[in-house]
Formats: C-alpha cells, structure tokens, sequence
C-alpha cells in the first residue's frame, strides 16, 4: 500500500480500483485539503480506503463465475466442434455471468461494507462504534463539501444513511450528527 501526495486531484482520497494483477495499490490524498478535515475523520476516512482496496476479494467462489467459466468451457468445446450458434450462446451465458460478477465488485454493497469493517478496525483502534460511525459520516459530508460537490453521490447517500442507522438505531433516541 502506498500512499501519494497529490494536491492537484479532484477528489481529496481516492484510490484506483483494485485489479488482481495490480501489486502495488496506491491511495492519493490532497493533503492541502485533507488536513482540513479532523484527526478522527481522517482516521476513519483512511481506515475505509484501505478497508475497501483491501477487501477486494477476486476469487471468492460465486455462482456467476462458475456460469462464467462453465460457459467459456462450452463455447471453446462448440468452436471445436464448429457449431457456431451453440458457440455464440454459450458465450454470451459466459460474457453475461461475468458481467453480474463484475458489477457485484462496483456495487454500493461493497462501499457500505468497506465502511463496516473500517469501523470493526477503529474499534480494535479504540474507537466505540458510535463515535467511529460518526466521524466517517462526518467525514463522507465533509469530503463532498472540500472536494466542491454539489451533493452526496447516490452511493454516498447509502453509505451516510446506513451510517445514520448505526447512530441511531430503532430502540435508542435520535442522536443529532455534528
């Protein structure tokens, strides 16, 4: 894991989405407007990224990458024996299960768990889970703001309101963020 200096991105912390060939993974920071933030939003926010770059499970088995190869294993098979059309099939069953598959690994899903564990990992830090979930909420909004977006993404909305959830579950009173 790396991380870079970059005053001039667009984003305050970013990183590049985990390919499985990549080795080395590197999280850009503008540190001109990341030390705008507080030290427990920055915590938070740097425990995440690191979290979602290194939760990034590619070979985990799920049903669509064994459709995807069983697939890939017919089409070659159809090619071979030169039917064209059980071949087009079979691979489009293959390209269409790696797709699923794919787009499971760009999913909100993903984000809101990489929020999960990064508080797990502040709680062994010695966070409590309120406070760790309040600052990478605060943390999400504030980011929006330095990074001059007019709002939250869709994503980041989930994010803050499954964050907002945390906060204040059904049985305990409403707790006002900061």
């Amino acid at each position: 894991m790396k991380i870079a200096n970059q005053p001039m991105r667009l984003e305050t912390i970013a990183s590049e989405f985990p390919y499985p060939w990549q080795r080395d993974r590197a999280i850009a920071i503008d540190f001109n407007r990341w030390l705008r933030l507080s030290e427990s939003q920055r915590d938070l926010l740097f425990l995440r990224e690191v979290c979602w770059l290194t939760g990034m499970q590619w070979f985990e088995p799920q049903w669509q990458q064994g459709v995807a190869l069983l697939g890939a294993v017919v089409m070659a098979f159809e090619l071979a024996q030169g039917d064209g059309i059980g071949a087009i099939a079979a691979g489009g069953l293959a390209s269409g299960a790696g797709w699923q598959w794919w787009q499971q690994r760009r999913s909100p899903e993903r984000e809101v768990d990489a929020d999960r564990r990064a508080i797990a990992v502040a709680q062994r830090r010695g966070y409590d889970t309120v406070a760790a979930a309040q600052a990478l909420l605060s943390g999400i909004e504030a980011i929006a703001a330095l990074d001059g977006n007019s709002g939250l993404s869709f994503t980041e909305q989930v994010r803050c309101q499954i964050l907002r959830g945390i906060l204040n579950p059904p049985n305990r009173p409403h707790v006002q963020p900061h």
